[in-house]
């Protein structure tokens, strides 16, 4: 006898739940690698939104959260993640604006200020272009990048006039 195909669904996406929490889209498309049916597949997940245990929303909230504090991103870089995890424009911009300008900046900061500690000796320009390429890999504008440059550069006691 041929298991329900639905039952199969089911399980692969609660095993999928228990190891990290999953985008609608990420678990579609572990359904669909594994041969699910799409009607068995949109079924499976609708009954999941509907009691909860699927919620972009809220997926799209943690990730925002964990990742702003675990890794710095900013918001450029957390709508780009968003959308590799198949967040849809409009609930990541919802994630997206919890995000106040003066925490970006106070990120920002915190960064620079931790990698300048490990480039002590380093000619100002050296560090300048090192620092803007790690905030630009990280989402952060320009403008923004090179104005907490300068103040922290400016700030070290090595660059200091006597």
């Amino acid at each position: 006898m041929e298991p329900d195909p639905h039952e199969v669904a089911r399980a692969i996406v609660l095993r999928q739940l228990t190891l990290a929490p999953r985008s609608r889209q990420q678990l579609r498309d572990k359904l669909r690698q594994r041969s699910c049916p799409d009607d068995v597949a949109e079924a499976v997940l609708d009954r999941m939104t509907e009691v909860g245990l699927v919620d972009d929303e809220a997926y799209a909230g943690m990730l925002v959260r964990s990742q702003q504090a675990g890794r710095g991103l900013a918001r450029r870089a957390l709508a780009q993640e968003l959308r590799r995890k198949g967040i849809e424009d409009d609930v990541a911009a919802v994630a997206l604006e919890g995000i106040p300008d003066d925490d970006e900046r106070e990120q920002a900061r915190r960064l620079v200020a931790k990698r300048l500690r490990t480039m002590h000796g380093l000619d100002a320009t050296v560090q300048t272009r090192r620092l803007a390429g790690m905030l630009a890999r990280k989402g952060y504008p320009s403008s923004l990048a090179f104005s907490v440059i300068r103040e922290a550069i400016a700030d070290a006691p090595e660059h200091q006039r006597d």
